[in-house]
């Protein structure tokens, strides 16, 4: 395909680890389709504004700054679908003052950006990326001329249909979004803006020992606009500690384009010249309902004394006389219906250090709800109830914790914490606990462990339950989850009700959980919508279920998961004629126009929660079990790029439906087209999805598999001859970045950045220089054998590292990373073995992340079989300098395979291999004599080495070690984390789409440099990373070998320690100690994981068993 006279390559197609030079990628061009990015109107992103800044234009009207690359491509008027003239009209001015990639109308982004976790579908005709306050004001302002609804979207985890809509999507762009201001110094109040996830100011909050009241278990997702809107709870908040508890003051944005701060004297002035007609009314309403309808205020004192989020928050009417504290509290739980959240100022509550907590087994849901009632009276913190579905839905982690087999039909689970301020307080609690629950039936003695990982995984159970359980229903059906709550003693009653209720409407699958404590119930179940019979089985089974909570119990409809359209039309049943007219004074005194959210929360038409219902077919068997809860793509480098795991999912299912119906074929030819970049080309693949999926779906692999579906025979054969000669390819990587250097030398930075943005546009699969690429590098010698040392270590040096020298931008004494490793190696007294052949060796990731699994498969078999016979069959501990290659060595299974040297699989040990953090901390510690460095320094954990169980923890060890401070959880300490879950390189793909790093890491330099301690330079554990990371942090990266030399030196022979007993003991353990699901994460290590009620940092405790009582 050709676009203004220029060819345009797809993806690029040379080695993601090596960087071979554009000769290579010439070669494997023609194998691919060629394809326009159809997001750009010209060959890159980067071209685009490349051009604009060298004519002296900013990259658009909101742009102020020349040197600013924006990072998000351009539409172009051919993506964009034909809409209606006022909102065409609307796009048009709204362009005037936004950049043109923040006003999206393409098919493939309204789908994607408009879909959420509920199972509701409908598609924006505008999504509206906004980065600032101001620019919510005006799309507000232009809203209303051009009578375009608009609702507001954070993270998009709500459940009940309250961020989607068909006309125009206003969505936070998280990074603009993000600041946290701890207000005090004991950090008992905190000020967030809305794109703040929860977790992210409890880490933060951890350092004061305090967190933020609501704690739902989507916490590290879920965003605070989104915790304010539907007035979030959680496991332990209950309802003293939800949102409408623990706010403070709020700023907002009304329909009509005013701004209220209400922790602003001066802004609550002006809003009472303004706007004293809507605080006049909200005072007539709380005085009508506290003096003039005591019926209505028994009501609201009744209800609101257990979690309620059914319809606005009604009994701020009841609880306040000052309408500044009315408005901001009837803003929580609004849902976006009456203002746009800005930001919030809470009150934070304190994280008590020690915890225990205890899986308590029941006979039947019966007694387990009778026990709640005990419970309640107990020094408990949180419990949650789970049904057997719940314990079939979890048996992997619950075998961890040692629930395992068959406990009977009806068995039910108490899941208990209680929390102490010490050790000896938590023991006594401890015991009132078990005391109080002892006169009820047990299937299994009581068991309260306070061990870290133990508690950790059993409330990873709990918190896992909706994605797990609802990724066993059937293909093609949608995940249902209904929210309610009760008085606790009639919990039990009305629990044996609902569970009738599913029998009799066939919902055999159905899972019954939630925080009992508070009698507060979630159920799941799956439902399919693609039939009259199975929409009206829904919609009798949601009738009766609402019958049964608001009519018969006077329960809440909804607990905490917000009304949104699901029980939109419910809200008169529960709350009666007055409470639902008083809500509607409410809307239209806030919104006259009906402009925010129309038809959220309150719904005039009864049949609204049965329409527009998401379709789910099946797209990949990799993907199919994904319910879309977007737990995802916080750790996703292309989420505020392109696409996120969970858009890709949507599109590649939109995609498959349209190839079966094939009931629109220009659509499926758009969306083919533009997925290719979105979808494919800026996916690093890296697998940190699957971290945060509670089921372990890896996107990543989907696209992997992907590419390999798509690659020709010319393509399959120039692979074939790469991986058949890679020390050519290496040898060619090598020149051509030698070539570079030179150049760089010679013309200088600004010269070299042009002539490579020229390349790139001519051939967009080129890498892209930037002058933190290194000079070509070499392959290490082996040092000669030392005469006294007893201990070996077969080091691998990654393609990567044989290929990248010495960077030309950083202080690295002239030393390539092999030398370093093999000086550090040296001095800790190993004899060092290189693998034969070193020159044409690779892990094969690169091939497989290219599309290439048969080449990449034959590349790891090889090396499999040369490091196997350096190691002494195993025997030997094996060191890659590189994570990235080392979890791929790690995760591949060997094809047996003699002539390779391969034993049979039955015969065969797994290799120990280690990378650089994993083989300092387990080995260099004790043999090397330290001297701490004091000097402040970024550190970036990759996310190969975070999907490798404790290297997390491993890389915080050594870092102590070489710079005498812990990295602990306290102020002004010299370690700082990047806190970027991925850069976003994946090899030399961010070469090649250099917006992918770009977009990961964004904040990064302002992160470093507001670092109090300052930093000097940056540590990793992977070479390429270290590229992007140098570029975007402002200080240079390299590998933690490098300050492991630096901090290090010889111990005295005599003193260092003899480790042949603890290798034998290290080379004896199951292969199952290393093994790591290559499609998911690892399980838990870290001793410091967050327990039942908080995400911050938990603070060490004593580790094990309390006590069993029967």
């Amino acid at each position: 395909m050709m676009l203004r006279g220029r060819v345009l390559l797809r993806r690029p197609l040379h080695c993601a680890a090596c960087l071979p030079p554009p000769a290579t990628a010439r070669l494997l061009a023609p194998s691919v389709p060629a394809a326009v990015r159809s997001w750009s109107t010209l060959s890159s992103p980067r071209s685009v504004h490349t051009e604009a800044h060298t004519a002296g234009k900013g990259c658009g009207p909101a742009c102020s700054d020349p040197s600013h690359a924006h990072s998000s491509p351009r539409p172009t008027k051919s993506g964009g679908q034909q809409l209606p003239e006022n909102y065409a009209a609307l796009a048009r001015e709204l362009r005037k003052f936004l950049r043109e990639d923040q006003v999206v109308s393409d098919p493939l982004r309204t789908l994607a950006y408009g879909t959420d976790a509920s199972f509701y579908r409908l598609i924006p005709k505008l999504v509206v990326q906004v980065e600032r306050e101001d620019e919510v004001v005006k799309a507000l302002g232009l809203a209303e001329r051009f009578g375009a609804p608009i609702t507001f979207r954070a993270a998009g985890t709500s459940l009940s249909g309250q961020a989607i809509t068909d006309s125009v999507l206003l969505r936070l762009v998280p990074s603009k979004w993000s600041h946290i201001d701890v207000l005090d110094p004991e950090g008992s109040r905190v000020r967030l803006q809305p794109g703040v996830i929860g977790g992210q100011a409890n880490k933060v909050l951890g350092l004061y020992g305090r967190k933020i009241g609501p704690d739902p278990s989507s916490i590290e997702s879920c965003m605070i606009g989104g915790i304010t809107a539907n007035n979030s709870s959680g496991m332990c908040c209950g309802t003293r500690q939800n949102t409408y508890n623990t706010i403070e003051d709020i700023r907002i944005v009304l329909a009509d384009g005013t701004v209220l701060d209400t922790a602003s004297q001066e802004s609550r002035e002006r809003f009472s010249q303004s706007h004293g007609h809507l605080l006049s009314e909200l005072s007539a309403m709380a005085h009508h309902v506290q003096h003039s309808n005591p019926d209505l205020l028994a009501r609201i004192k009744r209800k609101y004394s257990i979690k309620n989020t059914t319809g606005y928050s009604i009994n701020a009417l009841a609880d306040f006389t000052d309408p500044f504290e009315i408005l901001k509290h009837l803003i929580v739980g609004s849902e976006g219906t009456l203002a746009f959240i800005s930001g919030v100022t809470m009150r934070t509550v304190p994280e008590l250090p020690h915890k225990a907590s205890s899986i308590m087994l029941f006979p039947d849901v019966i007694t387990a709800c009778e026990a709640v009632s005990a419970l309640k009276l107990a020094p408990v913190d949180a419990v949650e109830l789970m049904d057997r579905a719940c314990l079939v839905s979890a048996r992997d982690k619950l075998a961890q914790v040692g629930l395992s087999g068959e406990h009977g039909q009806d068995v039910a689970i108490l899941l208990v914490e209680t929390r102490a301020d010490t050790t000896d307080e938590l023991a006594d609690r401890v015991e009132h606990v078990a005391k109080a629950v002892r006169p009820y039936r047990k299937v299994k003695e009581v068991q309260f462990t306070s061990d870290p990982r133990v508690f950790n995984l059993m409330w990873d159970v709990r918190r896992g339950i909706i994605p797990s359980a609802g990724a066993m229903r059937p293909v093609s059906t949608s995940v249902i989850l209904e929210d309610v709550a009760v008085e606790v003693p009639r919990l039990a009653a009305m629990t044996m009700d609902l569970q009738d209720m599913f029998k009799r409407h066939r919902y055999d699958d159905a899972v019954i959980f939630g925080h009992a404590l508070d009698g507060n119930l979630h159920l799941l179940f799956a439902q399919g919508f693609d039939s009259r019979p199975e929409q009206e089985r829904y919609g009798a089974m949601m009738d009766e279920l609402c019958a049964i909570v608001a009519t018969k119990y006077g329960g809440s409809l909804k607990a905490e998961h917000g009304t949104g359209r699901n029980v939109a039309p419910f809200v008169e049943m529960e709350w009666g004629k007055d409470g639902y007219a008083l809500m509607k004074d409410i809307k239209k005194a806030f919104d006259p126009h009906h402009l925010l959210n129309p038809g959220v929360l309150l719904n005039d038409d009864p049949q609204i929660h049965v329409k527009n219902l998401k379709p789910m077919p099946a797209a990949h068997s990799l993907v199919d079990q994904c319910i879309e809860c977007g737990f995802c793509e916080k750790n996703c480098p292309s989420r505020e790029l392109t696409l996120s795991p969970r858009q890709r999912i949507v599109i590649w299912r939109e995609i498959q439906q349209l190839r079966r119906t094939k009931s629109d074929p220009a659509r499926l030819a758009e969306l083919e087209q533009q997925f290719r970049y979105a979808g494919d080309d800026t996916c690093a693949a890296d697998g940190m999805c699957a971290t945060a999926c509670p089921v372990n779906i890896n996107t990543g692999q989907l696209i992997k598999t992907l590419r390999a579906t798509e690659r020709s025979p010319w393509a399959q054969t120039v692979a074939q001859a790469a991986a058949d000669h890679f020390a050519l390819v290496n040898g060619m990587g090598r020149t051509a970045l030698q070539a570079a250097h030179v150049g760089h030398r010679v013309v200088g930075a600004r010269v070299m950045r042009a002539l490579s943005d020229a390349l790139h546009r001519v051939l967009p699969a080129s890498p892209q220089w930037n002058p933190h690429l290194p000079r070509g590098g070499h392959a290490p010698s082996p040092p000669p054998p030392t005469a006294t040392s007893k201990d070996q270590v077969v080091y691998f040096p990654s393609c990567a590292n044989r290929v990248m020298g010495v960077s030309t931008s950083e202080k690295t004494e002239g030393r390539a990373l092999p030398d370093v490793a093999l000086s550090v190696l040296g001095k800790a007294g190993y004899d060092v073995i290189l693998p034969e052949g070193l020159a044409g060796l690779c892990c094969g990731m690169a091939f497989e992340s290219r599309g290439f699994p048969h080449q990449a498969r034959q590349k790891a078999d090889e090396l499999h079989a040369v490091l196997w016979r350096a190691s002494d069959h195993g025997r030997l501990p094996v060191l890659f300098d590189m994570s990235p290659c080392a979890l791929h060595a790690k995760t591949h299974k060997p094809t047996p395979d003699e002539s390779l040297g391969l034993p049979e699989a039955k015969k065969q040990q797994k290799l120990e291999i280690f990378e650089p953090v994993e083989f300092t901390h387990d080995f260099l510690l004790s043999r090397l004599q330290w001297t701490p460095r004091e000097e402040g320094l970024v550190y970036h954990t990759t996310c190969s080495s975070k999907r490798m169980a404790g290297v997390d923890q491993k890389f915080l060890s050594v870092l102590k070690q070489c710079t005498g401070e812990a990295p602990a959880k306290r102020l002004g300490s010299l370690l700082l984390d990047s806190a970027v879950p991925c850069c976003g390189m994946a090899g030399d793909r961010g070469l090649c789409f250099p917006e992918l790093p770009r977009s990961a890491l964004k904040k990064l330099r302002e992160r470093v440099a507001s670092h109090p301690p300052g930093c000097s330079e940056g540590v990793s554990n992977s070479r390429t990373c270290e590229v992007a990371l140098s570029e975007h942090a402002g200080v240079p990266f390299r590998s933690v070998l490098y300050l492991v030399d630096r901090a290090s030196s010889p111990l005295n022979p005599a003193a260092a320690p003899s480790t042949s007993a603890a290798l034998h003991a290290l080379l004896q353990r199951k292969a199952a100690a290393y093994a790591i699901d290559p499609s998911g994460p690892a399980p838990p290590a870290s001793p410091t994981l967050p327990s039942a009620c908080t995400q911050a940092d938990a603070t060490p405790t004593p580790t094990g068993l309390l006590r069993n009582y029967k």
